[in-house]
């Protein structure tokens, strides 16, 4: 069984083709609990086996596998491959993607709910797989079916409305962090990493859905918005972005940096948060 508390309250968010190897343990030993593996990992998962090989203790998760892209039953039985040789240690994290980049994604919660019943016919385990989750069914699903939820790309008053629907499951939101000397630098990087998430309907809905005006999003987003979801110039202000989704009733969050220096900014953010301290 696989506890909400394997989490930690710290974790790290990037992309499959960011962990180069290394990265995995130098994050480890930077004091963060999780490691996520974040795009669309195919259903082979190898690069889950490889961040898995090189750390220790650390609780490895998908955020999120494509339910379009990747074969449930294949899915499964690389889930128990790993699970066989790294037990309790890896998370399966799911989820429906965006009509923007599926054309078949027509009844995105009937497809998650079918994935997740051959899921359990292939022996996956509940506690062992998250779903990433943005609205009331999917959160509600989350709880019902899952270890918990992974959303992506949102504001600490979502993370308050998430909590009140999933109870005592899993709530593991990220949050974006761009550092810089100079703040406008850090915005500007952060607008141009932005620019295509900001084209993705589900995540400026559920933004505007919990207080982010339509207004905020010309031009790239306002520099409030940019600030709300990139938290950025300093390590410190970094800190207390996360803290506020921690404040809000979310168990876990995940830091995803997304400056030209990645390890470089995450060490900086572990010093803020004291996770370096001996």
């Amino acid at each position: 069984m696989v506890s909400k508390n394997r989490f930690g309250t710290y974790g790290v968010w990037l992309s499959g083709g960011q962990w180069k190897p290394g990265t995995a343990a130098v994050a480890e030993r930077l004091g963060y609990r999780t490691l996520w593996i974040g795009g669309s990992p195919a259903a082979d998962l190898t690069g889950v086996e490889a961040v898995l090989n090189e750390t220790e203790n650390v609780t490895v998760a998908t955020g999120i596998v494509n339910i379009w892209n990747a074969d449930p039953v294949e899915a499964a039985a690389s889930y128990l491959r790993i699970e066989d040789e790294h037990p309790g240690r890896f998370v399966l994290g799911i989820g429906s993607g965006h009509r923007e980049h599926t054309a078949e994604r027509a009844k995105p919660y009937s497809a998650l709910v079918e994935y997740l019943d051959v899921l359990d016919a292939e022996g996956v385990p509940a506690d062992a797989r998250l779903l990433a989750a943005l609205g009331d069914r999917t959160l509600k699903l989350a709880a019902d079916r899952s270890l918990g939820a992974h959303p992506y790309l949102t504001n600490p008053a979502h993370t308050a409305h998430a909590r009140g629907i999933l109870g005592d499951a899993l709530l593991a939101p990220e949050l974006k962090v761009a550092l810089s000397d100079d703040q406008e630098q850090a915005r500007a990087a952060a607008r141009k990493y932005l620019e295509r998430y900001f084209g993705l309907e589900n995540y400026v809905g559920a933004l505007k859905r919990f207080g982010v005006d339509a207004a905020e999003f010309d031009d790239g987003g306002s520099d409030d918005l940019v600030d709300l979801v990139a938290a950025n110039p300093t390590p410190e202000i970094a800190g207390a972005g996360l803290n506020a989704h921690l404040e809000a009733g979310a168990d876990h969050i995940s830091v995803q940096p997304i400056g030209h220096d990645a390890l470089g900014d995450l060490e900086r953010v572990a010093d803020a948060l004291g996770l370096t301290e001996d």
